[in-house]
C-alpha cells in the first residue's frame, strides 16, 4: 500500500498519541480492565457481606449460656487461633448455612475480643 508522504508523519503521530494515551490512562488515569474491575467488585461485595454478618455472629455468641467463660477462653489465645475458636463454636455459622464463613469468623472474633 502506498501512503502519500505527507500523511506518514500524521499517522505516526496518531499511533504514538494513542499509545501514550493508553499508557497514561492505565497508569495514572485510573483506567482498569474488566477483569480487575470484577475482582475489585467481588472484594467489595465480600467485605460488605462480612460486615453485615459479623454482628449476627456476635449476637449468637452473646446468647450462648456460657458466653462469659468462652470470652475468657477466647482472650487467652492468639488472634489467629481466635478465628478457629469462633468457627468451632459455631457462632460464625449463619442460620440456614452448614459451614462457617472464615471472613465472618475473623471479624466476629475481633468483635468478641473487644467486649468487656
Amino acid at each position: 500500500m502506498n501512503i502519500h508522504p505527507s500523511l506518514k508523519p500524521a499517522l505516526l503521530g496518531a499511533a504514538a498519541g494513542a499509545a501514550a494515551l493508553a499508557i497514561l490512562g492505565f497508569t495514572w488515569g485510573g483506567w482498569v480492565t474488566g477483569g480487575s474491575a470484577q475482582r475489585s467488585a467481588d472484594d467489595r461485595a465480600s467485605s460488605a457481606v462480612v460486615l453485615a454478618l459479623a454482628p449476627i455472629c456476635l449476637d449468637q455468641f452473646q446468647r450462648a449460656s456460657d458466653s462469659v467463660m468462652q470470652l475468657a477462653a477466647l482472650k487467652k489465645i492468639s488472634s489467629y487461633d481466635q478465628t478457629a475458636f469462633v468457627e468451632k463454636a459455631g457462632w460464625a455459622t449463619m442460620p440456614g448455612s452448614t459451614a462457617p464463613g472464615s471472613g465472618v469468623a475473623k471479624a466476629c472474633a475481633g468483635l468478641i475480643a473487644n467486649l468487656k
